[in-house]
């Protein structure tokens, strides 16, 4: 019995926490990207808070623009392929704003349950647009993998990886496979 334990706590020691984030990224290439898309979904509570609030629309074609055009302008100076990236964050802005919805939803059917005070958008701007430059750096270090003929067991891995770290339920799971679904093309 003693032995056991020595084992499993060498084993522990010489590998080093299972559930490291560090450990995934370096096993799977696209672990980075999807976590960092998975966490930009995340913000549509807070998000969706604000408008919900204050009386906004959901979609906000004028900050559409000014993203695109900055993850644009990253991947042109990083060498990767700007139409790419722009087709990726638009799968990703239409996944943010399905949570959205489905939070107004929720919130007209019970108002009871609606937020009635929100963080400062600008603070959930500034970590979007924190979480895009890792995006856009994350898809040019990694083209080989995103236009290879491995990408989809990668992007599987990922997901599955970040899905059970983050603890996603089904509505950002499916969020997540909507953001993410064009990576291989």
């Amino acid at each position: 019995m003693k032995l056991a334990a020595l084992l499993v706590i060498g084993l522990g020691i010489a590998w080093g926490p299972v559930s490291s984030p560090l450990a995934h990224a370096d096993a799977d290439p696209l672990f980075r990207l999807v976590d960092t898309a998975a966490q930009r979904l995340q913000t549509a509570d807070p998000v969706a808070a604000v408008k919900w609030i204050n009386g906004g629309s959901i979609e906000d074609p004028a900050r559409v623009d000014q993203v695109l055009s900055a993850v644009g302008a990253q991947a042109t100076a990083s060498g990767a392929d700007p139409v790419f990236v722009r087709q990726v964050f638009t799968d990703q802005i239409h996944a943010t704003e399905g949570i959205e919805y489905l939070r107004f939803s929720q919130w007209k059917f019970d108002p009871a349950t609606a937020p009635v005070a929100a963080p400062d958008l600008s603070q959930s701007r500034t970590a979007i647009d924190g979480f895009n430059h890792t995006m856009v750096s994350e898809m040019a270090a990694q083209q080989g993998v995103l236009h290879g003929p491995g990408c989809a067991v990668a992007l599987d891995a990922a997901r599955a990886q970040v899905t059970e770290q983050r603890h996603l339920d089904s509505l950002y799971q499916q969020a997540l496979t909507a953001a993410t679904t064009n990576y291989c093309s």
